[in-house]
This record gives C-alpha cells, structure tokens and sequence, in this order.
C-alpha cells in the first residue's frame, strides 16, 4: 500500500494568488515566461533565467542562485507563507463541461524505488539530473507532479464534501480553465485520508510528472546517506503530489506531423499504407477527420484528410504495448514506411498534443512546414494502468494530460 503525508505548505495569501500561480516549468519556453511572469510569478523561482538579460542559459550557475534567492525572497515577502501545521488540500481543474478533483498529499519516496508508484515511461538522465538540482538546492519540492490512483468511494466522498465549501483560492488562468483548491483543516479528516491511503489504496500511477518523480526519489536517497541518523520518517522522503481518482482522468490524443515521404512518391506512399491499412478518402482540409475508434488514424496530405483502419492480424492484442495505437503506427508506417527509427531522436518527427486541436495538424502540413500529419485515438486510463502494472513501458510521446497543475499553489520543503 502507499504511503503519504499532509504538509505544512508554504502558499500564497489568497489576495495575490493569481499573480503568484504560474503555468509549470516545462510548458514554457524562456521568452514565453519572461513576457508572462509579473513581479510576483513563480516562473522567476521556476525559469530564474527570464531576470537576466538577455536571457541567461538554464543550466548556467547563476540561474541555479537566482532562483534560491528568489524562493527565499518570496517567502520574506509574504507572497509565500508557511501553512500553522500539516494538512491535505483538495484541488480541483475544470476545462469545459469536466472537472477533476485531486488530493494533495506528500508520497513516499521509498514507494518509487519500490515500483509502488507505478512508471510508464523512460525518464532521460540529464532532465532528471536537472530536476534534482532544482530540488537539492531549493530543499523543496516547489511543483507537484501528477499521479492516478484507483478509485476508492471514502475518498471520493471525502472530496466531495471538502469540494462542497467556500473554496481557498478560485481563478481562472489564461487557457480558461478554472483551479479551485480547499484547505483541510480537520485533524480527523487529515488522519482518516492517512488510514485510507495506507490501507486501501494499493498503487499510485504516474501521469504526468516521470521526471520530477525520479529526481525526488534521487535526492531522497542522497540526502538519507548523508544522515547517520536516517529513521525514515524525516521529510525529506516526502515529496509533493497531486493524486486524482482514475474515474476523474481522461487522456487527450497525441499526434505526430512528419517533415518527407522517406523518398517515396505520394502514389507509392499510399501503395504502401494499403498493405497494412485500408485507406479512405474522408474530406477536404475544411473538414477535420477525427479518429473514429482504436485502431482508426486520420491524416492529412496535400490538402485531404483520410482515414486508416489498422488490418486484423497486424498486431498483437496479446501484448500490452502492441496493441497500443502508437505502437501500430510507429511499427507500420513511421518505421516501415517512412524510416524513422527512433522517435527520441529524429528531426523528421514532431509531436502535437492535442490541447492544440487537430487544425493545427492540417496547418503545419499546409505551411509546408511538414508533408504529412497522423492524428490517434486517445488512450485510456485503464491501458496505462494495465502498463504500468506489468512492468512495460509506452512508446515516447504517448499520453497528454490537460489541464496541467497550476504551480505555486502548494509548496512542499524538506525540512
């Protein structure tokens, strides 16, 4: 079963939260953050490199010092304040006619080394070696990451009367989605939530977040070697989590534009998607084609969208990760057809979340910026979870959660 905690957080007074909330590190480039970030932004603790300029590199050490100096600052300014003692927050996101509705909690970083806390993708060494720089120098956790658990009606229903009251904070951020987050201030409520996890939930599953997990695990184990003294219990093998039902979650589609036809011309292209696929003319640009089910495509080259259904017998519904839409068509065209090997590293892929609408995908091919586009059904919650569960991995660029955790609502430190 997992392990967690409530927190004394340090957040900010309700007045200026929407100045102090920000969009989460990586979702912004330098530029964008520095034309966003007000005086008073997370994004100078999270992206330190928008207050020099030009623009300082993010890995420089001067970066790594600015942002200690502006966390400490934050805090002796009153724009951040330390919670009076531990407690759980609810947090809830709202985009369009779906809310979803997360408890904020401390997990165990003993439960990552231990696979309670359930991967399903490969994290990349320098990225982790950044996020546990950020953590190490900071002595907190100053994002959450976002995790998925299987439902359990206590705890629903214990968020569901939380959810009930006035609300902390309430804003709406500039993609129009709505974050409402509540403060438990109940003793008992905050130990039952303890009971319930550690007793009845078996497993947390990585959403979004793998590499903010990983470094938090990392400096865990660094900072228990170097005290003689470790019980287990000192804060710093905690680290900050938002955890949603899994009933709550939908996963948005992820979807792939692709610069050439591997040398192939548009005849022989098409020639060979029949061998695998059988392809229909669907409509013209002004006509978007969505997937239609599992193994349904669209895509959309020179000016036409088409639909392709994967044949029986082209892949394997016994296996977790052949059956997956990613799989089948990185295996069936991206590789056999089109030549790309691996998707982590080739310059002739690039990946659209679908937040972005499928017209970005006929936009880009019709900028002549890319030659062909490929739009996927989503995955389910359940496909992940069954991944996770045995230990496999998704093919990169897979999942898309949105919206993404507004960070600065809750910070959680090591000490």
């Amino acid at each position: 079963m997992v392990r967690v905690k409530p927190f004394a957080a340090l957040r900010p007074p309700k007045g200026i939260v929407t100045e102090v909330a920000a969009p989460p590190y990586d979702v912004l480039n330098s530029e964008e953050a520095k034309k966003m970030a007000g005086e008073k932004s997370l994004l100078h603790i999270t992206k330190p490199e928008i207050d020099f300029d030009p623009i300082a590199g993010e890995h420089e050490q001067r970066t790594y010092d600015r942002a200690v100096e502006n966390f400490q600052a934050w805090q002796k300014k009153g724009w951040l304040v330390r919670e009076d003692k531990e407690k759980y927050y609810v947090y809830a996101q709202t985009m369009g006619e779906r809310t979803q509705y997360g408890i904020v909690l401390c997990a165990h970083t003993d439960d990552y080394a231990e696979g309670i806390i359930k991967k399903h993708e490969l994290t990349r060494k320098d990225k982790e070696d950044d996020r546990m720089i950020h953590v190490r120098i900071q002595n907190a956790n100053i994002e959450p990451v976002f995790f998925a658990f299987k439902d359990n009606a206590e705890l629903g229903a214990i968020i569901a009367k939380t959810a009930s009251g006035a609300p902390e904070y309430k804003f709406v951020d500039e993609n129009n989605f709505t974050h409402t987050f509540w403060v438990i201030d109940d003793d008992a409520v905050n130990a039952r939530i303890t009971e319930i996890f550690t007793n009845d939930v078996d497993a947390f599953y990585v959403a979004d977040g793998h590499h903010r997990t990983a470094a938090a695990a990392r400096v865990g184990a660094e900072k228990r070697a170097q005290n003689p003294a470790h019980t287990g219990s000192e804060e710093y093998n905690y680290f900050m989590a938002v955890c949603f039902p899994q009933s709550q979650l939908a996963i948005i589609d992820y979807n792939r534009v692709v610069k050439d036809l591997n040398g192939l011309s548009t005849e022989d292209f098409f020639k060979a998607l029949g061998e695998d696929f059988v392809v229909e003319r669907k409509s013209e640009k002004a006509e978007i084609y969505k997937p239609a089910g599992l193994h349904n495509f669209s895509m959309y080259i020179e000016g036409v969208w088409y639909s392709l259904t994967a044949k029986p017998g082209r892949y394997d519904d016994s296996d977790p990760i052949g059956v997956l839409d990613v799989t089948i068509l990185s295996n069936l065209v991206l590789d056999k057809i089109l030549g790309i090997k691996d998707l982590r590293t080739s310059d002739r892929i690039d990946f659209v979340g679908g937040i972005r609408g499928l017209g970005e995908l006929s936009r880009r091919v019709d900028s002549g910026e890319m030659k062909v586009a490929f739009a996927l059904y989503p995955v389910s919650l359940q496909q992940l979870i069954n991944i996770a569960d045995t230990g496999n991995i998704m093919p990169p660029k897979t999942t898309w959660f949105e919206p993404k955790l507004r960070s600065g609502l809750a910070i959680h430190t090591l000490d």
